[in-house]
Order: C-alpha cells, then sequence, then structure tokens
C-alpha cells in the first residue's frame, strides 16, 4: 500500500475546460430548482479543499506539482471540481432524483470527453501533480470500517425492514462515483499518466474506487436524513417535519422514478386504456 502513487498529468486547457463545465452543471441544477445538492456541492468542494491542501500537504506531505505551477490554485481548483461534482451527484442519488439517469450521464461524458478535448486542442506545459497514499490511507480505512460498522449493528437490531438501512445502495453509490471518476481519468490518459505497468494504473482505481469516497457514504446519509426530514430541495422547511427514523422508513419507500412511472402511467396510459 506505500507503493500506491495517484497522479495526474493534464494540459491547463484541462482546468479552463472544467470550469466552464461547473458553472453549466450549476446552472442546470439551479434551473431545475435543485438549491440544496449545489449546496453540498460547494460545501464539499471546500472540504475537500481543507483535506487535500490542508492534510495530504501540510500535515502528510504527499503532494507534489511540476514546477511553474501554483499547488495551492490547481488543488483549489481540483477540490472544487471534484468536490462539487461528486457530491451533487452523491447527494442526487441519495435522494433518488427523477432525472438521476440524465444528470448521471452529463457527469460520466464530462468526465470521458473533457481529457480528450484538452488534449487535442491544448497546446501548454503539461501539469503534472501527485500524491503518495502510504501516510494516510489507514485513517480514511478507520472512517471506512467505523461508518460501515455503525449501519451493520443498526441494521442486525431492526426487525422491521423498513427501518434498515439500504447499505448495498449506499456502496454502490460510493463505489460507482468514484469509479466513474477515476475512470475517465484513466481512460482520458490524465490518472496514472507516466506508469508503465498497467497494474499500478488498476491498482489506484481499484483502491480509491473502493475506499476515498466510499468511506464518506455512511457520514453524508445521516447528514441527508437529518436535513430532508425537516427540509426540502428548494431551501424551504417541511409542512410535517418528521423524526429522523420516520424519515428512514419515508425514504425506504421511495423510488428513483416511481413517481414518474407513476404521473405516466396515471395520465396518457390510463387514458389510452379507458
Amino acid at each position: 500500500m506505500d507503493d500506491i502513487i495517484a497522479r495526474r498529468q493534464f494540459d491547463p486547457l484541462y482546468i479552463w475546460l472544467d470550469i466552464a463545465f461547473l458553472l453549466v452543471l450549476a446552472g442546470l441544477l439551479l434551473w431545475k430548482k435543485k438549491y440544496m445538492t449545489v449546496l453540498i456541492g460547494l460545501l464539499f468542494g471546500l472540504v475537500y479543499f481543507a483535506v487535500d491542501y490542508g492534510l495530504f500537504h501540510l500535515v502528510f506531505h504527499a503532494r507534489t506539482i511540476s514546477e511553474g505551477y501554483s499547488l495551492f490554485w490547481v488543488l483549489l481548483w481540483m477540490s472544487m471540481s471534484y468536490g462539487f461534482t461528486n457530491f451533487a451527484w452523491i447527494w442526487l442519488w441519495i435522494s433518488k432524483d427523477k432525472r438521476l439517469f440524465e444528470w448521471s450521464a452529463l457527469i460520466l461524458f464530462w468526465w470521458l470527453c473533457a481529457p480528450m478535448i484538452a488534449a487535442t486542442f491544448g497546446r501548454g506545459e503539461p501539469i503534472v501533480i501527485q500524491r503518495t497514499t502510504g501516510a494516510y490511507h489507514g485513517y480514511m480505512a478507520i472512517l471506512l470500517f467505523v461508518g460501515y460498522l455503525g449501519l451493520i449493528v443498526w441494521n442486525l437490531s431492526q426487525k422491521d425492514k423498513s427501518r434498515r438501512v439500504d447499505i448495498p445502495w449506499l456502496l454502490a453509490i460510493g463505489v460507482l462515483v468514484q469509479f466513474g471518476w477515476e475512470a475517465g481519468l484513466l481512460l482520458g490518459g490524465i490518472r496514472s499518466a507516466g506508469f508503465e505497468n498497467f497494474s499500478d494504473k488498476i491498482l489506484t482505481l481499484v483502491t480509491n474506487s473502493l475506499l476515498e469516497t466510499n468511506l464518506g457514504m455512511p457520514y453524508i446519509y445521516l447528514i441527508f436524513l437529518a436535513w430532508s426530514a425537516r427540509f426540502t430541495e428548494q431551501l424551504r422547511r417541511r409542512k410535517a417535519p418528521l423524526s429522523l427514523l420516520s424519515r428512514l422508513e419515508e425514504h425506504n419507500a421511495e423510488r428513483v422514478r416511481g413517481d414518474a412511472l407513476g404521473e405516466y402511467l396515471g395520465g396518457p396510459c390510463a387514458e389510452r386504456a379507458a
């Protein structure tokens, strides 16, 4: 594990393209009144930066960048970019947004296409930034284990299925969100650039996908339940606030496309059947 290195190499154009995409994504979310989703993205972008620059760089000295570029500003962009995109997407997943497919396709297509566009049209000196992971993966593993241990103990204590946390759903979100990001970087030639051994690239992909975003899923889910028990996505107070347990039961009964399907079956289909 000490030998795992997370490295990126990309043209400076990639930064400007990605900033433009973030503005488009935020604009679309605001257009669809996903106000809490935008706030969560911004908040965790700042959290990413505090962790990446404050811990990984200042405490663990794990970050390095190619000469001529500012580590502070590049990390600020990286943190806001993936912090915003990852957690906005996670919030959409957890809230079982009815347009989840469209949001997911938008983000995944961008992660795949952006590196290729920047590689084709960029002409600047490549930015190479990397971090070693041996100094802190143990701390991350503790957070991962403690979080899921809490969920497992809770589920084991609940006889009523409606009161159990859907752990496979959270695992799928935590792993797939990070995997989509890592795979897009790898296929675009950004992640693990310069590694000759393909197994080293896959090791970084698999380890990060299982650990890094996934470790926060139990905690972000608790935040989601506590918030949505009292407030709506549009930042309004619910007419009838719920307890945390009641909100869990309500959320378990929700489906990603259930309401949309119900409206469809009760609309044109019902008319044709009549």
